[in-house]
């Protein structure tokens, strides 16, 4: 318990004041200036973004869950907006703050600065829990999943984006940087066991994978090819991993990020 305690406290520092050692920095600066350029030149955010709006879908009598909210995201706005009862959950008090003055006048949404797993979060019947890039700060899978199944009401769902250790290159680059990695002991990227594992105790409804072949994009600028030729690649490459991921695992498992709609199953 003691170890749990101390964990969570380094975790709200990390978030709280961005305590990340200089190789920790170097690696978030390079890691999301790539992806981001990635996701900017193949239009994948607002390709997930329309994906996860889709599978909303109406939330006007649903109760909603923004788990690991952080200070909210585009569709935290819209489903406190849109849902009957929104409520954000976020280890960081900072955050939290932040985002509770956005939602400032939305009489139905409230924010907590809680841990998920402790018996302090008291919020029950969830119709739809989000979770943008946060099932993966859990090493505890079996744990996470029986929480988040207690919390949803039955045949409630879950969104989650969770990144994959499951390609070869980079299952050996994070083999290398994890040693020096500030939050590795909450950064636990789903293997292929973790995926079956959650494909066990739930129905998976629908899933997309990401940066399969569109991760070696970065080979293709250093050729001296023009820039529309290389965005044109990207853009194929990346079509074929984004249809290719729903149907199979074999293209799933090359792609860096997994993004799911998940129901209970029926009791």
């Amino acid at each position: 318990m003691g170890e749990i305690k101390d964990m969570i406290s380094k975790q709200k520092a990390f978030y709280d004041n961005k305590e990340k050692n200089l190789v920790t920095k170097i690696w978030f600066y390079f890691r999301n200036k790539t992806l981001n350029a990635f996701r900017k030149n193949i239009g994948l955010e607002k390709e997930i973004y329309e994906l996860h709006l889709n599978w909303l879908g109406d939330l006007s009598k649903k109760k909603v869950l923004d788990l690991g909210c952080y200070e909210g995201n585009s569709l935290s706005f819209y489903m406190a907006k849109n849902s009957k009862k929104y409520v954000g959950v976020d280890l960081s008090e900072k955050a939290i703050k932040i985002l509770g003055k956005r939602l400032r006048g939305i009489p139905s949404a409230e924010v907590y600065s809680v841990d998920f797993l402790s018996s302090e979060f008291e919020e029950m019947d969830f119709d739809l829990i989000y979770a943008y890039g946060v099932l993966h700060h859990f090493k505890n899978t079996g744990e996470i999943i029986g929480k988040l199944k207690q919390k949803l009401r039955p045949e409630g769902k879950i969104i989650s984006y969770d990144p994959l250790t499951t390609s070869l290159p980079i299952k050996l680059l994070r083999t290398f940087y994890r040693p020096f990695q500030t939050d590795r002991e909450w950064e636990w990227p789903f293997s292929k066991k973790v995926y079956y594992r959650y494909s066990r105790e739930f129905e998976i409804l629908d899933r997309r994978a990401v940066l399969g072949r569109t991760k070696w994009l970065f080979m293709i600028n250093l050729l001296p090819i023009g820039y529309d030729k290389k965005e044109k690649i990207g853009l194929k490459w990346h079509l074929k991993d984004w249809e290719l991921s729903k149907y199979k695992d074999a293209e799933m498992f090359k792609c860096m990020h997994l993004t799911m709609l998940m129901q209970t199953k029926a009791r």
